[in-house]
């Protein structure tokens, strides 16, 4: 599974910026994905995880309410809406495919089997 990460910039506080995160290889929908961040010299953390169906969501506290995330089965594509973004959200953000067992979204970095290159998003004050 080849996973390609876009769409991040510099952009200002409070604006908007989506990135998206192309799948290829392998039944894409069949993966539970996630997005994770890592800030310059900081730990990976998690951001947020779809189920494969897309039904099922989950977040981390510090973006709750202002990301989501979605998925296109048809395009392979699995995407991450951020909004209101904050200089604390800068960071090289990360798409990653859970090929299972685990079916519900999670941020259990461990299980994670495929990761992306990574994608900078830039937030100035």
């Amino acid at each position: 599974v080849q996973l390609q990460a876009s769409g991040g910039g510099l952009v200002q506080a409070g604006v908007s910026l989506r990135l998206s995160c192309a799948a290829s290889g392998r039944t894409f929908d069949s993966y539970v994905m996630g997005w994770f961040r890592q800030a310059p010299g900081k730990e990976l953390e998690f951001v947020a995880a779809i189920s494969w169906s897309g039904v099922s969501t989950y977040f981390a506290d510090s973006v709750k309410g202002r990301f989501t995330i979605s998925r296109d089965n048809a395009k392979n594509t699995v995407y991450l809406q951020m909004n209101s973004l904050k200089p604390e959200d800068t960071a090289a953000y990360y798409c990653a495919a859970d090929m299972g067992p685990i079916q519900a979204p999670h941020g259990d970095r461990y299980e994670y089997d495929y990761w992306g290159q990574g994608t900078e998003v830039t937030v100035s004050s």
